[in-house]
């Protein structure tokens, strides 16, 4: 049940053609980070077993210290005691900072993407009425100079004065 549910995410996750490279990267690594979770408290739970000292019996109590170890929460309640409970602890750490890295890039990318989609659509908009200005005032220049072409031709006789 909870392996074909994973098996689902993986795939919804990174399977779909297209999107964005920052989205898929996140995904992926939400995807390993619960795999490592859920993973390493079992692997915690088998590396402190019967341990002196060990807090990580069960697979609950491991579970919850595996999340605040992968958030670097790390509240100091529980802890492993053994070398491979250590070896597991690490793991989960890189894990858990890796995705919520990824996870805060993709957050920042797609925010910067729509400032820059916003100010590409204002140079867009800007050109667009300077062009439409330029037009405009190049069309009032031009009526101007026929204006005044008339008025010199008027004042000279018109066309057949400059025949002579």
């Amino acid at each position: 049940m909870l392996s074909d549910l994973l098996a689902r995410l993986a795939e919804l996750l990174l399977g779909r053609r297209g999107g964005a490279l920052h989205v898929k990267a996140a995904g992926a690594a939400t995807v390993v980070l619960v795999i490592v979770v859920l993973v390493g408290s079992y692997l915690a739970v088998l590396a402190e077993h019967g341990a002196p000292g060990a807090q990580l019996t069960t697979y609950p109590r491991a579970l919850w210290w595996s999340v605040e170890t992968a958030t670097t929460v790390g509240y100091g309640d529980l802890y492993p005691v053994t070398f491979w409970g250590r070896i597991v602890a690490v793991v989960v750490m890189v894990a858990g900072i890796t995705a919520f890295g990824l996870v805060t890039a993709a957050l920042a990318t797609w925010f910067v993407g729509k400032e820059q989609e916003r100010r590409g659509h204002l140079v867009r908009h800007t050109e667009e009425a300077a062009q439409q200005a330029y037009a405009e005032a190049s069309r009032a220049l031009h009526e101007r100079f026929d204006r005044l072409e008339r008025m010199l031709d008027d004042n000279r006789g018109g066309p057949a004065h400059e025949r002579r």
